[in-house]
């Protein structure tokens, strides 16, 4: 990351391109938010907490609104019509780089739906934001998350592994780098 500042988050952001809708969550996708987030994949290879019900979908919706806030982190939801939620995509300012990351819930699966969502939140960061380089973590079995980095042209970069521990599980990620077209 540059030493540059960063423009703010706006305050609303809906994103279209690829066939889809990348809008704000709101009130009225609690309800479905289980749906979509509470499955043995989503628990295996994201943080999100498991298991996930209507409790986790308001903290969670909560805890998207502070990150906006704070400039940190803005969290998405993937339509492909501005309805209803299929997942989520995320664009996070961290040291270690503008990550993006993504989940599809399972009944929406096999559509393109996360590569074209990785696509269009890439493309916002690039032309709104200005950033020179967009990453993904991504541990080498998620087969899935793997495809949809090389999908959308993602490379991998020659950094550090990063280690960690998440649910009593450790974990070992690689970063995918793609640089500004």
């Amino acid at each position: 990351m540059s030493g540059t500042t960063t423009p703010p988050f706006p305050e609303h952001i809906e994103l279209t391109g690829e066939g889809l809708v990348l809008r704000d969550w709101t009130e009225a996708d609690l309800a479905a938010m289980p749906d979509l987030f509470d499955h043995p994949d989503v628990a295996h290879w994201t943080p999100i907490v498991s298991p996930f019900g209507e409790e986790a979908a308001r903290t969670r919706l909560d805890k998207a609104r502070q990150l906006r806030r704070e400039g940190t982190t803005v969290l998405l939801a993937i339509t492909t019509d501005g309805g209803a939620a299929l997942g989520e995509v995320m664009l996070r300012r961290a040291p270690e780089g503008n990550e993006i990351g993504y989940a599809v819930g399972p009944a929406h699966r096999g559509q393109g739906l996360a590569a074209r969502a990785v696509r269009v939140m890439a493309a916002y960061a690039f032309e709104e934001l200005g950033v020179e380089q967009v990453i993904l973590e991504l541990e080498a079995e998620n087969a899935p998350s793997v495809a949809v980095a090389k999908k959308t042209g993602f490379r991998l970069l020659d950094v550090p592994l990063i280690k960690g521990e998440e649910k009593g599980r450790p974990f070992v990620l690689q970063t995918w780098g793609l640089d500004r077209p």
